[in-house]
């Protein structure tokens, strides 16, 4: 008896650990991509801060609106890709997967066009604000040398799902490390040596990203393991706009709306009788969120990835399996992150100041820091369960009320009506954030998964028209019976 309970315990641990394996070697890797693609700009703040004062603050303003404003919109409506291309890999339609990588590459492009536009009118937007005159041009000309980058990330993010989807990351992490070096040396090139000074990490920036695009797809072109989805260019690219958009939206808006209540936030701190301190912690805060993040957005990525390819080739039950085993790791990294934040809580502000007011103040944040932390990793996880399994605009609803009528609000009145200040702004996102995983959690748990992995056999089968017939055919036979 006892052997043959171990036995069923063996039997029913081996999905359980094929599919920690798999979401493992998707995850982790995508960690180390995240992380050398965000330290590119980490590099840019660096030098330039060895500047001016002038230079860093036009750099700050200008990398915080063009994430903002385009790349963090590129990069959302690349999700799409996350359904369409991970529903195609694993329903096996490699043509369709190509396609689909096609259309994504247009339809970025198309949205870089308008986002140029208010790029180059960039300076007058934040004087209409209240910024500094001198600041906004040099933001100005700052964002104008991104323009090049902006294009270049329109074939980059959906280069990036391409990849990704298909579980090959190693190209990904092996191009992300080649650029990093390349953009160190170039930018200090440009900045010191040749003069350009904050503008030379833009041009660095702008040729780093282009760097990352041509050996992305000299990849493509030359591996084998591209051999099946690297695909001819058709006009069913084109057709297939209105598909992707309609995917694509509300990936956008799922990834923007958080990022621009925080931002939001950040500046509504300038308006505390001390700007500079209240300014300063909510930066570090989100510096520090932001930096976490890099870790639950691979698990996110490799729950987007399985998910999608487990409803394309027809598996609930793996789909919901990758869910539970995703969620678990979150939470554990969660556990992980915050206890040792908290734990540190009064040395941690050191890393960004000197100034004891400053690192006191970092202390009394880090119990909502820690809050964060927590919601950011489930988070990252549900996302990409959306992802993966089609949903985004359920996603994109719950964030924009999650965040507008909950989170922002509450957050002004205990910001300015009950005199909490940053902390008060800080719980705003905090609540916000609750409310968004109790929502998608709620989404996630409900989810018909046998209808999903149904609905994904349609989108990428094109067997509405089938299933249509034999309901027909189902009703003339019952019609007749009756007869």
């Amino acid at each position: 008896m006892e052997e043959g309970s171990e036995t069923g315990k063996k039997t029913k641990m081996t999905p359980l650990m094929d599919e920690l394996k798999k979401v493992g070697k998707i995850a982790a890797p995508m960690v180390v991509v995240t992380v050398l693609q965000y330290l590119l700009q980490v590099a840019s703040v660096i030098m330039v801060g060895h500047l001016s004062q002038l230079s860093l603050s036009s750099v700050a303003i200008a990398t915080s609106l063009t994430n903002v404003s385009g790349f963090s919109v590129l990069s959302g409506m690349a999700g799409g890709l996350e359904t369409l291309c991970g529903q195609a890999f694993g329903a096996q339609q490699y043509e369709k997967f190509g396609t689909y990588t096609y259309t994504a590459v247009i339809s970025l492009t198309m949205a870089s066009a308008p986002i140029t536009v208010l790029w180059i009118f960039l300076d007058k937007i934040l004087m209409f604000i209240g910024q500094d005159h001198e600041i906004s041009h040099e933001a100005q000309k700052y964002a104008l040398w991104l323009i090049p980058a902006l294009f270049a990330s329109a074939i980059l993010k959906p280069l990036t799902r391409f990849f990704q989807t298909q579980s090959l990351i190693s190209p990904l992490i092996l191009s992300s490390f080649v650029v990093l070096c390349f953009h160190v040396v170039t930018s200090w090139c440009l900045v010191f040596k040749l003069g350009f000074g904050h503008i030379g990490t833009a041009i660095g920036f702008s040729l780093s990203t282009w760097l990352n695009v041509i050996l992305l797809l000299l990849f493509v072109k030359c591996s084998s393991a591209c051999e099946k989805t690297r695909t001819p260019f058709s006009k069913r690219a084109l057709s297939g706009l209105g598909e992707f958009f309609r995917l694509s939206v509300p990936s956008a808006a799922m990834v923007c709306v958080k990022w621009w209540a925080s931002e939001l936030l950040v500046l509504l701190a300038g308006l505390f009788s001390n700007p500079e301190l209240e300014t300063s912690i909510l930066s570090i805060c989100l510096t520090i969120s932001t930096l976490h993040f890099t870790i639950p957005y691979g698990f996110g990525v490799a729950a987007s990835t399985r998910v999608a390819n487990e409803l394309g080739a027809g598996n609930p039950k793996a789909a919901r399996v990758v869910v539970s085993i995703a969620m678990s790791l979150a939470f554990i990294e969660a556990v992980i992150v915050s206890t040792a934040l908290f734990g540190f809580r009064h040395i941690l502000g050191y890393a960004y100041s000197s100034d004891r007011v400053v690192v006191h103040y970092v202390a009394v944040m880090t119990p909502l820091l820690c809050l964060s932390v927590f919601t950011d990793s489930l988070q990252a996880v549900i996302s990409g369960v959306a992802r993966g399994s089609g949903w985004q605009h359920l996603g994109a609803y719950v964030n924009i009320g999650a965040f507008y009528l909950v989170g922002v609000p509450v957050g002004v009145l205990l910001g300015f009506v009950a005199h909490f200040r940053s902390k008060g702004l800080w719980i705003g996102i905090v609540s916000g954030s609750i409310v968004q995983i109790i929502f998608l959690f709620l989404i996630t748990a409900l989810t018909n998964w046998k209808k999903q992995a149904m609905m994904a056999r349609v989108r990428i089968l094109d067997i509405s028209s089938e299933v249509s017939e034999e309901n027909h055919t189902t009703r003339a036979a019952n019609h007749t019976t009756s007869a």
